[in-house]
């Protein structure tokens, strides 16, 4: 991966319009936002653009609104969020492009934030128009991406608009970066990985890179009930991907190919409906009535058995509907266990996706991983080895 240009203290930005994507992308319920790590994310580089006297103006979406214009998913509600959090003047503007919104630009003060309207009820952002980008580059003097996650993405304000101002990638999207390169390309050993979600095939990229350079992958969540339905077990009603088989005959194959060991649940907590108690059971004797939302006690202390040999640790994807307290046991487990080991035994732990990151919140972990990524596709995309249009618009030619 070549160097990206990105910003730092040595650059002059009294006075100057900085145009800052971001990805507010939140969770709205009748206006009011119900989850915020996105916002608190982006905070540390805000506050060093208000420091630095810039002129800040913010551009991000929410939601998908293909183009039309959508009250329920007007950033409007995410200004109020911001000036409460900032503690600072927070103006938000009901447009996106256009002469006012220049001439706003310019008048705002020194230090001062300036929200823009959603830029997805453009459908031209989606389209990653050069007339868009172009209007959108005539509201910064520079431009900073700080939307990690939005960056597996070719729209016009992550990849075209390079091509029209001075662009540079933020401190939170250098961090994410170089967080998945400290995994893929000089990770301390050994190194583990605890993968989960609902199907393989949108993470079989991912597990085929990894396999190549991990020494253990930990399967878990929906994604462990395939696995265990190819050992021939019963997974009765359980969540489960068809026709995966090839898929996973591939992943074994690999596995065995580069040393990784492959390990699956050896034990589960199984009900009968999402309102009843768990059971504890053998994978022998999961019946045809069971619903597989966690994994058991042998099964999570042979995973601290790994996470404690183990110097690196990725988590992406929890150990089970861990929304439900009943079936919670196994995430809650291993993000302590992470959150232990890396304050005790300087374990360096990475987690990314965004049911991950609500577990670890959850579970009040946050705070105790070296590096967690509030970015979904972004995250796996970066893990699986390719090239990401947001961040290669930002390499120094």
């Amino acid at each position: 991966m070549a160097k990206i240009n990105h910003l730092d203290n040595n650059l002059k930005l009294e006075g100057k319009r900085v145009l800052l994507r971001v990805d507010f992308n939140v969770p709205l319920n009748n206006g009011s936002i119900t989850e915020f790590s996105r916002i608190e994310k982006v905070l540390p580089t805000i506050k060093f653009l208000i420091s630095k006297k810039a002129k800040i103006i913010i551009i991000s979406h929410i939601g998908r609104p293909k183009g039309k214009v959508l009250p329920d998913l007007t950033l409007e509600p995410i200004a109020l969020k911001l000036k409460n959090l900032l503690s600072e003047k927070v103006t938000f503007l009901n447009e996106t492009i256009g002469l006012n919104v220049i001439e706003k630009s310019k008048k705002i003060s020194n230090g001062e934030v300036l929200l823009l309207e959603n830029l997805r009820f453009h459908k031209e952002e989606e389209l990653n128009s050069e007339h868009f980008a172009k209007e959108l580059s005539k509201i910064g003097d520079i431009y900073v991406n700080e939307a990690f996650s939005c960056s597996h993405r070719e729209h016009a304000s992550v990849s075209e608009i390079t091509n029209h101002i001075t662009s540079f990638a933020g401190q939170q999207l250098l961090g994410e970066v170089n967080a998945i390169k400290i995994l893929t390309e000089d990770p301390k050993k050994p190194i583990s990985c605890i993968i989960g979600g609902s199907k393989i095939s949108t993470k079989i990229g991912v597990l085929n890179n990894l396999a190549k350079k991990m020494d253990s992958i930990i399967i878990v969540g929906a994604m462990a009930n395939n696995f265990i339905k190819y050992k021939k077990y019963n997974i009765g009603k359980s969540l489960y991907e068809k026709n995966a088989e090839s898929l996973i005959e591939n992943i074994i194959k690999q596995s065995d190919l580069h040393g990784c060991k492959l390990i699956i649940p050896k034990d589960v907590i199984v009900t009968k409906d999402y309102n009843s108690k768990g059971m504890l059971k053998s994978l022998d004797e999961i019946d045809n009535t069971d619903l597989i939302l966690d994994i058991g006690n042998k099964s999570i202390d042979a995973i601290f058995k790994i996470i404690d040999n183990s110097k690196t640790v990725l988590w992406n994807g929890p150990a089970g509907y861990f929304e439900i307290d009943e079936f919670s046991k196994g995430s809650r487990k291993i993000a302590k266990k992470i959150f232990e080991n890396t304050k005790n035994k300087s374990l360096l732990s990475i987690a990314g996706g965004g049911d991950t990151v609500a577990a670890i919140n959850k579970f009040n972990c946050y705070d105790g991983f070296s590096y967690i990524s509030t970015a979904g596709g972004a995250f796996l995309e970066l893990l699986e080895g390719k090239a990401l249009p947001g961040i290669k618009a930002l390499e120094k030619k």
